[in-house]
């Protein structure tokens, strides 16, 4: 005869078994379900699919564009910034402050060579610097195809098959020439290096809100566009082959 009591204990664990088991499905379902919505994949500014760093080259390049390293950041910074003050409040001329600039560093270096002995200084070790012809050739290549680049797109836009494409550059040439009014050359160069040098570190620390917020920015700008589409850019070519129908 069989223990009641091992099959009371049996019976107990298949209902402890069963009812782990439906307590799984049905968390398993209820994810599911709550997947479909779930929103989709995030994206990035520009479409960037890479880490901030990957995209600008990776290096020490991008270690001192995100102040990974902030000693070699701060001092480029700072010396850019001298040298804005220098021509800009100063009235420093590039010329004259080249020639200043190479007989400081000629008298500080022929003072060390002659005087070093004296003081008991080992004179300065002058490094032999030789430019690699690779180097400018990658430059040459890359300004070429930039400039290749520019020539497709302005044939792109002036042969008028994308309206779209031919108001942003219009746009943005505008926008350039009125902020280059406001600002010489000098100081509209100083103010690009310093958005250059500041702007992609503050993205990488608030990505995430500065891409929830150019997101919005460009589904409304999408909107407007779609209602000046509508409104004026379709009704063109109406007009136009009204206007040729009249002449």
């Amino acid at each position: 005869m069989s223990d009641p009591t091992v099959e009371n204990a049996e019976s107990m664990m298949d209902k402890i078994t069963e009812i782990i088991h439906n307590h799984e499905v049905s968390s398993s379902e209820s994810e599911s379900e709550s997947e479909k919505y779930l929103p989709s994949k995030k994206s990035r500014l520009f479409g960037r699919q890479k880490p901030v760093h990957h995209v600008l080259g990776g290096g020490r390049s991008a270690d001192i564009i995100l102040w990974r390293d902030k000693q070699t950041s701060a001092s480029i910074l700072g010396g850019v910034t001298v040298i804005w003050l220098l021509f800009e409040w100063i009235g420093y001329h590039l010329l004259t402050f080249v020639c200043h600039a190479l007989i400081l560093s000629l008298a500080v270096l022929f003072l060390w060579s002659n005087l070093g002995s004296f003081v008991n200084k080992a004179p300065p070790k002058f490094p032999e610097i030789l430019l690699p012809e690779e180097l400018f050739v990658r430059a040459a290549l890359s300004l070429r195809f930039e400039i290749n680049r520019a020539f497709a797109i302005f044939r792109e836009v002036s042969s008028g098959k994308n309206l779209k494409h031919f108001l942003m550059v219009i746009a943005a040439l505008w926008v350039i020439s009125v902020v280059g009014g406001w600002f010489n050359f000098l100081t509209l160069f100083y103010l690009v290096y310093l958005m250059m040098h500041t702007l992609p570190v503050l993205y990488e620390k608030h990505e995430d809100k500065v891409d929830t917020f150019a997101e919005k920015a460009l589904i409304e700008l999408n909107k407007q566009y779609a209602v000046f589409d509508e409104k004026v850019l379709q009704k063109l070519p109406k007009a136009m082959n009204k206007a040729k129908k009249q002449h």
